[in-house]
């Protein structure tokens, strides 16, 4: 049993007399809605005639009854509009119980409406939809948070008391929707960020494709899988933590271009920047290479920028960043040398670890010397980077994929985009040569044995595509929620995912057993449980006077008709 407020329990029982009314709280038919909240306060003033028979529908998130006539806020999906609803015009007849008792008595902030009837402008210039038809859509059991607001000097909407918590927000983002309209607009930018980046990328010829998820081996990314279990196949199964190696399947096969937004998974840690499930993006086109990428990403970038906001800087907390090409560029080595003062391109594992420990670094037995140099960079080098920089040139150890570099020996042709102090995006020359490839995977199962639990496994089927001939190709990975972050100004991964991994939430299981045989009389139990009273162990934990004041409090407040404890009583239960 879940404990109920006094509102949830009062809520119930108007559903019930809603339902002796003849009103369904909950009914099927079609609501004929032909007109917006936005709509109406946008082009009322300009376009009257057009809003004489409107049919609206939301959730009611303000009211107030003056007697014969009231005000009330509805809310739709594009914002707030204010209704007034007089008695006579939507009870035109002899009986007045649709206002003076469901409207006034039965009804509750968060109740679902449908009206219908004409725009007018109140005497105090307040654009308002003139009610002569309500319908009840849907009632509402659960109270909503109260979010006040007022309008300052300029006009704006200032909201008092926000909801702000995020262990709220994240757990019951339906409910953070509703009380905080701003936090929708994240999400509209979010899908509007895809559907740019579709549109270039379908504008230059390349295919949008659909990749397997439950893999055999988990391939194409330094990272710890998800392991489920296929039952008819009796067979391990991998969540995917990249869908690289399919992506470049298809290259082989014959496409150009193909590009994929695709769900990854990855069994790591979580903070302000990782969720175990994130959305990437990762493309791979034909004859190509990664100076080719680099142009191709910023384009894409300014094009994201430009239909956001309309020109290419993006507020990202105190920052201004610029996504207005060309962005800087810089190899690895270099950045490193830059920020610590140590040229570490010549140096052995040992060297590395010397380094690591000169430079505060902590580092284990099982880091290869790839793993080594990330940590320096990451360390060192990475929050430096605010705006867009390529850093290019990584060393061969960092990149089982990546094509060999054309000049310079122990390098591979990658690059990793840096937006305010974060990796945004990752591009190579692909290897397609499957020997040089096989050695790779063979020296990532090196690693694996010596403790290296995020090394890549080797994929048998993916050699074999490599030795038909994949074309030189480029490819690049960008990470969609964090792309979503600094285009929309949020400091978590949390704010941009609608609902964000989080540990069980503990909801209280009463055992009503254990109080009864304490004495409780089973009336008394529901009381008990609106406290947080369930079992035997919160009742022995209780003062019993003031339990006793609460418990005739409440019985007075619910007006339960039970008879009224005595002080002797409620010691029984907690000493039994």
């Amino acid at each position: 049993m879940h404990n109920l407020s006094e509102q949830e329990i009062r809520r119930r029982e108007e559903r019930e007399h809603l339902i002796a009314s003849g009103i369904d709280p909950y009914p099927a038919a079609l609501f004929p809605v032909n007109a917006t909240a936005a709509d109406i306060n946008a082009n009322f003033t300009s376009k009257p005639d057009d809003y004489k028979e409107v049919v609206l529908a939301g959730r009611m998130m303000s009211r107030r009854i003056m007697g014969n006539a009231s005000f009330a806020e509805l809310q739709d999906a594009t914002g707030r509009v204010q209704i007034y609803v007089r008695r006579d015009d939507i009870c035109p007849g002899e009986d007045k119980n649709l206002y003076n008792t469901i409207f006034k008595k039965t009804l509750d902030i968060g109740d679902i409406l449908g009206v219908k009837g004409y725009v007018f402008t109140t005497q105090t210039g307040e654009i308002s939809l003139h009610v002569t038809e309500l319908t009840l859509l849907t009632k509402s059991l659960k109270p909503l948070p109260i979010v006040k607001e007022t309008q300052d000097e300029a006009g704006n909407t200032v909201q008092h008391d926000a909801v702000s918590d995020p262990e709220f927000r994240y757990r019951q983002r339906y409910v953070d929707l509703i009380v905080n309209p701003q936090v929708k607009d994240v999400f509209v930018k979010r899908t509007k960020i895809l559907s740019t980046m579709r549109n270039f990328f379908n504008n230059n010829g390349y295919l949008e494709v659909e990749t397997p998820i439950l893999q055999s081996i988990a391939g194409g990314a330094a990272a710890r899988p998800f392991i489920t279990h296929h039952n008819a196949l009796d067979m391990p199964l991998y969540l995917r933590v990249a869908n690289e190696l399919y992506l470049k399947r298809l290259i082989v096969g014959g496409f150009e271009g193909v590009y994929e937004f695709a769900k990854d998974f990855r069994n790591e840690g979580m903070d302000r920047t990782h969720n175990p499930e994130f959305t990437v993006m990762e493309i791979y086109v034909a004859y190509k290479d990664y100076n080719w990428m680099m142009e191709f990403t910023e384009k894409m970038l300014e094009k994201i920028a430009l239909e956001l906001y309309g020109n290419t800087e993006v507020q990202v907390g105190a920052n201004v960043i610029d996504f207005k090409p060309p962005f800087k560029r810089i190899t690895m080595y270099d950045s490193i040398k830059e920020f610590t003062g140590i040229d570490i391109s010549a140096m052995d594992e040992e060297a590395l670890r010397a380094t690591c420990d000169q430079l505060n670094i902590p580092h284990t037995p099982a880091m290869g010397k790839g793993k080594l140099i990330d940590e320096i960079f990451g360390e060192k080098c990475e929050g430096n980077y605010i705006q867009p920089t390529f850093i290019t040139d990584y060393p061969i150890e960092m990149s089982p994929l990546c094509k060999k570099h054309r000049s310079v020996e122990g390098l591979v042709e990658r690059f990793e985009l840096m937006v305010n102090g974060k990796e945004l995006a990752n591009a190579y020359s692909e290897l397609n040569d499957p020997i040089d490839q096989r050695a790779r995977f063979e020296e990532q199962m090196r690693l694996a044995d010596k403790g290296d639990d995020e090394a890549m496994l080797i994929d048998q089927d993916f050699l074999r595509a490599l030795e038909y001939g994949m074309p030189p190709t480029a490819g690049m990975g960008i990470g969609i929620d964090r792309l979503t972050m600094i285009m929309t100004n949020q400091p978590s991964i949390q704010d941009v995912l609608f609902f964000p991994q989080m540990r069980p939430e503990k909801f209280a299981v009463s055992k009503e057993g254990e109080l009864l045989e304490r004495g409780v009389p089973q009336d008394w139990i529901p009381v008990l449980a609106k406290m947080g009273i369930n079992n035997a162990d919160d009742i022995k934990a209780a003062n019993p006077n003031k339990l006793f004041n609460d418990l005739n409090g409440m019985r007075k407040k619910l007006k339960l008709e039970i008879p009224a404890l005595k002080n002797e009583e409620v010691k029984a239960w907690i000493e039994a």
